[in-house]
């Protein structure tokens, strides 16, 4: 990928768009299989993501971490997907048989550096929603015990986790 790259890409370059997308792909791809494990349905989110991110190329600042864009498209697309059709027990047993896979140095490389940058992203967020994400997605607590936990409804607790993802 060329260092300006972003500003071709900003303007409607296709070729810079393409080499953008080779340098990317399997950076989506890897991520979106931490958390989907049809491989037809990885593939269907990874295009998606790059028509997103085409649609939303005038948005992007060239100052600002290319990756980290990315990540939000492909983390929005992800979530969408859960959103349509949200098993919970479903979603449990393939994150847990992904956090059980075994890894290449790469990918260990990768998924380390995006849960520092998940780390980073929940730091950020409002004390309340940070806490109630926690309790739910590292303790693996349900909203009912969270909520009992946190003293408030189970709806504040389901409104906390929809806002910090």
């Amino acid at each position: 990928m060329k260092e300006n790259d972003i500003i071709k890409f900003k303007v409607g370059d296709h070729k810079a768009f393409e080499r953008i997308y080779n340098h990317y792909w399997s950076k989506v791809l890897h991520f979106t299989s931490l958390y989907i494990n049809d491989p037809n349905e990885q593939e269907e989110i990874v295009q998606q993501v790059f028509v997103r991110f085409w649609e939303k190329r005038a948005m992007l600042d060239q100052e600002r971490d290319l990756d980290g864009f990315l990540f939000i498209i492909t983390r929005n697309m992800v979530f969408n997907r859960f959103r349509k059709s949200f098993n919970e027990k479903a979603y449990r047993e393939a994150a847990e048989s992904k956090a059980d896979g075994i890894y290449d140095m790469e990918e260990m490389i990768d998924a380390d550096d995006l849960q520092k940058y998940i780390d980073k992203l929940v730091s950020v967020l409002p004390s309340r929603q940070k806490e109630a994400f926690i309790l739910s997605r590292r303790g693996g607590l349900s909203a009912k015990e969270i909520a009992e936990r946190m003293n408030i409804s189970v709806k504040g607790v389901e409104r906390h986790i929809y806002l910090a993802l």
